[in-house]
């Protein structure tokens, strides 16, 4: 008979997206899983197979969590105000790297060399410039962005402006900084006046 997990699998998967997100999956060592998990060795492998299981639970968790949050934000306000929010939330920064991008952060690791991992952003990736596109959508609709667009490219462009974003955050940039280049990108959107 198996024993019964000694610790909150949740927990643990959150706290190995913040190891993975400051040192990426392949320089994430056992040794760092077990310390910032706080749980053991025997434990890891039996409630996850081994590293590469934890690390795309972790990628399925962070990325799930992630669309609640881009979803939220996508409710707020006018269309225009709503994506410059989505634009700039849960952006992370270089003061606590252990907030950056695990998705980003595995694109940039793997590229398109593992199919399960891309499998898992993919489909992040489409439900997110579905949802980009239906607030182009609703802006050309109430008239605040250019009627001619095409909505589905437009929700290409902020989510890759939004990857771009995490790693200018990533490498330091500022607040007002993100905010500047996520305002100029709807100007780009934005009604001719």
């Amino acid at each position: 008979m198996a024993r019964p997990l000694e610790f909150d699998r949740e927990e643990a998967i959150a706290s190995a997206i913040k190891v993975f997100a400051r040192h990426g999956f392949e320089a994430a060592s056992t040794s760092d899983l077990l310390k910032g998990i706080g749980i053991g060795r025997q434990s890891l492998y039996g409630a996850f197979g081994d590293k590469r299981g934890l690390f795309l639970e972790a990628l399925r968790q962070y990325n799930a969590g992630s669309l609640v949050q881009m979803h939220e934000a996508l409710t707020k306000g006018t269309p225009a105000a709503s994506i410059e929010v989505a634009l700039l939330v849960g952006l992370g920064s270089s003061d606590d790297v252990e907030s950056g991008c695990l998705g980003v952060g595995s694109i940039v690791e793997f590229s398109r060399s593992d199919p399960e991992i891309n499998a898992l952003n993919d489909v992040a990736s489409t439900i997110l410039v579905k949802a980009f596109a239906a607030r182009v959508r609703a802006g050309m609709e109430a008239r605040e962005l250019d009627e001619g667009l095409d909505p589905d490219a437009a929700g290409r462009m902020l989510v890759m402006l939004r990857s771009g974003l995490k790693v200018a955050a990533r490498g330091g940039a500022s607040g007002s900084e993100l905010r500047d280049a996520a305002r100029l990108a709807l100007r780009s959107l934005a009604r001719s006046r």
